[in-house]
């Protein structure tokens, strides 16, 4: 599918372009929002590299990963990012995750997010299950996973290497008939 477009009230999901790095490393290269993230914050030449990466695979076919900037409805201005990648181990599932700039916190935009992506997923891709998976210490974003219906399946031990230390992981998740369940609500 190409390419995403997708809306929510305060939110749009579109397609990554070249000329969002910057935006990009507003989050990416922010040490706040990568403190729970499986990767230290990144330079410019990675977030360069990193967003040019999306943009090419947003063309492929099949189409396995989706790297999608997340914008303001109202401005359209990038505060965030989502992704949505095809696991080749499991038949219709996919994992997500998302980013948001560190002032935009606190607001509901992450859960915003989340359902786009989410809706993404089940209602256009026709995916069977969803999962991600977190670090232990990032409550707000267990919070928000479970407001959008995920389910906390439990920890992968010592799964990330970060800042030289293993890191647990956990994992929510969430299928798609939950996921119809909930929209017809």
């Amino acid at each position: 599918m190409y390419p995403v477009s997708r809306s929510s009230c305060r939110l749009g999901l579109r397609e990554l372009a070249d000329e969002d790095v910057d935006a990009m490393l507003a989050i990416y290269g922010s040490a706040a929002a990568t403190e729970h993230m499986a990767f230290e914050p990144r330079t410019r030449e990675q977030v360069e590299q990193i967003v040019a990466e999306f943009v090419a695979s947003a063309t492929q076919t099949p189409r396995t990963q989706y790297g999608l900037a997340v914008v303001q409805q109202d401005s359209g201005e990038l505060i965030g990012f989502g992704r949505l990648a095809t696991d080749p181990h499991q038949p219709r599932g996919a994992t997500m995750g998302f980013a948001l700039r560190p002032d935009t916190w606190g607001s509901g935009l992450g859960l915003e997010t989340v359902r786009l992506i989410l809706g993404l997923g089940f209602e256009e891709l026709d995916l069977h299950r969803i999962w991600g998976a977190l670090s232990p210490l990032n409550t707000a974003s267990a919070r928000t996973l479970t407001a959008a219906g995920m389910v906390e399946e439990g920890t992968i031990r010592e799964h990330i290497i970060k800042a030289g230390r293993w890191r647990d992981s956990v994992v929510h998740a969430i299928l798609d008939r939950e996921w119809k369940d909930r929209s017809a609500r």
